[in-house]
């Protein structure tokens, strides 16, 4: 399939071996509870791939990160939606270290080592939560005696909980006028008050280690808080809105990859009519083609409303495009394939949960209409 080929070779540029080594073992394997996956990756150079290249990372652009994702995706569902999360963070954060005076030593230090050392950033943003938008707080911070904050709260689901180096989060931050400031906390995984307790309890994607992280009073010190600041205010909002089309972009291309492994397999079968086989391949091209079409937009400058806008509408219908496409392959590969294998019917499930990722396209469908009639896209 010439989009998973090229999907694959742009990994191979930017982590080679590693597609190789995840050929290796067999879906049922990347798919359990105790895969090693996720080390697979480490080894690679995987925690590097949106790390500058001045900072021993791959430097992928947008583009190189949505075929990386589907590419590894393709062949362990788990482990791309397991490091989602990490690669949009990180995309934020390097973008926040290349603004001059915005980061401490301490916090440069520590971004530096990601791609050297393979760390792995979890997220404690507001993702799970009904109806939330992922970037929005989803812990709270009081002062600590001695300065810095104690951080509480809870983070389900929340991947990566197991190999997490550290853990990332948005916090409103009270200020000494009675109001909040935004901040993002970087907190090493190993902090006393982190706890994991189990979540995840469908057999579907088991290996993204997705479960909760509990929060209780946990320290953060001044030089891990990245704040806002007085001239430059909206920065972080303006991050925030960048890394929320980073998250949909790469988000998106875990469930293709998932349904072009199944798509991938029909068209080498030869099973069914031309004009069937054409129709599955084509509906999920669509699909591949409008998330690669926002990631070349995002290469050329496109940013603000306009680009979550078009994020939006190609996660959208890649939703629908993934559900057409997953069930006609199903449907041609026939039903001894699925007798015979796991695989099929596994890849059919792992294909569809890109619906439960928020916003829901209820909840985005007023916004996107107001901003098609010309308003701000705001939401909620």
């Amino acid at each position: 399939m010439r989009s998973l080929d090229v999907a694959r070779a742009t990994c191979e540029r930017l982590h080679p071996g590693l597609c190789a080594a995840l050929a290796a073992a067999p879906l049922a394997e990347h798919e359990s509870s105790q895969s090693t996956s996720i080390k697979t990756f480490r080894a690679h150079g995987g925690a590097g791939l949106l790390v500058p290249t001045a900072h021993a990372g791959a430097g992928a652009n947008a583009l190189d990160a949505v075929r990386v994702t589907r590419a590894v995706s393709s062949y362990a569902p788990s482990l791309g939606a397991a490091v989602t999360m990490h690669h949009f963070t990180v995309a934020m954060l390097f973008t926040l270290a290349e603004t001059a005076g915005r980061l401490t030593p301490e916090q440069t230090a520590l971004l530096h080592r990601v791609a050297p050392e393979g760390l792995l950033m979890a997220s404690g943003w507001a993702e799970g939560k009904p109806n939330a938008n992922i970037l929005t707080p989803s812990v709270t911070a009081r002062p600590a005696p001695g300065g810095g904050f104690l951080i509480s709260g809870s983070k389900k689901p929340c991947s990566l909980s197991a190999s997490m180096d550290l853990l990332t989060a948005s916090v409103a931050l009270p200020d000494p006028d009675g109001g909040t400031t935004l901040a993002v906390l970087l907190i090493p995984a190993d902090a006393p008050g982190i706890s994991v307790d189990p979540f995840w309890a469908t057999y579907v994607l088991p290996a993204a280690e997705t479960d909760e992280v509990r929060l209780t009073d946990v320290h953060v010190p001044e030089e891990l808080i990245i704040r806002t600041v007085p001239d430059d205010p909206q920065r972080l909002d303006d991050l925030q809105t960048s890394g929320f089309v980073w998250f949909e972009m790469m988000i998106t291309s875990v469930y293709l990859g998932a349904a072009s492994a199944l798509v991938e397999q029909v068209v080498a079968s030869g099973r069914g009519s031309v004009t069937d086989r054409a129709a599955v391949a084509i509906g999920l091209e669509s699909a591949i083609a409008g998330v690669e079409g926002v990631a070349r937009a995002v290469l050329d400058g496109v940013d603000g409303d306009e680009a979550v806008a078009a994020v939006l509408v190609a996660r959208y219908a890649a939703q629908e495009a993934i559900g057409r496409a997953v069930d006609l392959a199903v449907e041609l590969l026939g039903g001894l394939s699925f007798i015979r294998s796991s695989d099929v019917a596994y890849l059919a499930s792992a294909a569809r949960p890109l619906v439960f990722h928020p916003p829901s396209r209820t909840s985005a469908a007023q916004p996107l209409l107001d901003y098609f009639a010309g308003q701000p896209l705001v939401l909620s």
